[in-house]
């Protein structure tokens, strides 16, 4: 009688251990599954999307030629459309990209959010490339931070990048009143820029991944795609994402 008593006794304790399990496991599961990308074929984009992230958008040049901003914006696949652009508006110490002013106003018109960048050269003057930028760039509440797009030495040593990548970050934060995003891939970041600008906001390029920019600090923005189709744009376009709700991106906005 003692024995049968006993294993009476053990049952809930093997029932309550057995739950326990199945529960830790599925927590690890749902733990694997939300933190993870989750990319879905867009034929209409023509690429696969991260689909957990709200908030998608494209970084364009004079490479996609005359771009109709207007079919940009009614582009929508199910859950999917553009919130956001980036688009070049100098490089150096002195070139203007030629189709920035007409991106520049018509995509505002179309009440898509704009951003501008500036592409880097860092055998030049940071503090010159700073005033070609702030020259042709007039940002207006609502628009998100300048960008400093860089991504090649140029064969400068790695005192000289850093600080006339300093140059330029400072000068362009003093102006607008906002503190600029990096641009650069994640090996880019890793070996000329970690450690010296961390402080900044972050966009980071890196493809060919299935989970997320394998880089060990936060981003705020994600550059996933290339090669990405968009109605009104005759060219392949960078996809992007950004990391965040919409809270968080109104708060990243010029003042």
């Amino acid at each position: 009688m003692a024995r049968k008593k006993k294993k009476r006794r053990l049952r809930p304790a093997l029932i309550i251990i057995s739950l326990l399990t199945v529960l830790t496991a599925a927590g690890f599961y749902l733990f694997i599954h939300f933190s993870k990308s989750r990319f879905v074929h867009y034929t209409e984009f023509g690429i696969d999307i991260p689909v957990n992230y709200s908030m998608h958008g494209i970084d364009v040049s004079k490479h996609q030629s005359t771009i109709e901003w207007d079919e940009v914006r009614q582009m929508k696949v199910n859950n999917i459309h553009l919130d956001f652009a980036f688009m070049k508006a100098t490089e150096g110490v002195d070139d203007m990209d030629r189709q920035f002013k007409r991106n520049w106003k018509m995509c505002g018109q179309e009440q898509i959010t704009r951003g501008a960048y500036h592409f880097f050269i860092a055998s030049k003057s940071g503090k010159a490339q700073a005033l070609n930028f702030i020259r042709i760039v007039d940002l207006q509440p609502g628009d998100l931070p300048p960008v400093l797009d860089v991504e090649q030495t140029f064969n400068v040593s790695l005192a000289d990048l850093q600080q006339r990548v300093s140059d330029w970050l400072q000068i362009v934060e003093r102006e607008y009143g906002v503190k600029p995003i990096i641009y650069t891939n994640a090996d880019f970041y890793k070996n000329y820029l970690a450690g010296k600008f961390d402080n900044y906001p972050l966009w980071v390029a890196h493809y060919l991944v299935k989970d997320k920019p394998r880089i060990s600090r936060d981003w705020t923005f994600w550059q996933h795609s290339e090669s990405g189709h968009v109605n009104g744009i005759d060219a392949f376009v960078d996809f992007n994402v950004f990391n965040g709700d919409s809270a968080d991106f109104e708060a990243l906005k010029v003042k």
